[in-house]
């Protein structure tokens, strides 16, 4: 075989072998490139959306924050206007009434054990009532 003949063989081959490879790294290229594109997109979205959440809730809480300050000025401000005996006063009425309101609460809990033992007691002679009558009329 002639040298000269056999490399150019060779060269050929090779020029085809190369030309594939180059396409085939093209195309692995285009694929890897579309991949991270849509990839990118996706995680762009992704981190949007979560940045918009994330500012959102700090909006909320900055809005709860300044409630939470109002109320708490509004309540001192209460407490500031409203005299010392004044609540005092009304907190002795309170304690009175809740005082009233168990000792009524102790009464009727005992007028209801009572009516349940006249309610028993009722039964109980009806029951023996009933008994001597039927034992009577058997005789």
């Amino acid at each position: 075989m002639d040298p000269s003949v056999s490399t150019g063989e060779n060269t050929g081959s090779n020029e085809n072998n190369s030309q594939e490879s180059e396409s085939e790294s093209e195309s692995n290229n285009n694929r890897s490139d579309a991949l991270g594109k849509a990839l990118s997109t996706m995680l762009a979205n992704v981190i949007k959306d979560f940045d918009s959440k994330a500012q959102d809730t700090l909006n909320s809480q900055d809005k709860l924050n300044s409630a939470i300050d109002r109320l708490t000025r509004e309540l001192d401000q209460l407490l500031e206007d409203a005299p010392l005996p004044f609540i005092l006063q009304h907190a002795a009425k309170i304690s009175g009434v809740r005082k009233r309101v168990s000792s009524l609460n102790s009464v009727l809990k005992s007028i209801q054990h009572r009516v349940d033992n006249i309610d028993r007691l009722l039964s109980v002679g009806m029951l023996q009532g009933k008994t001597t009558m039927d034992s009577s009329s058997q005789h």
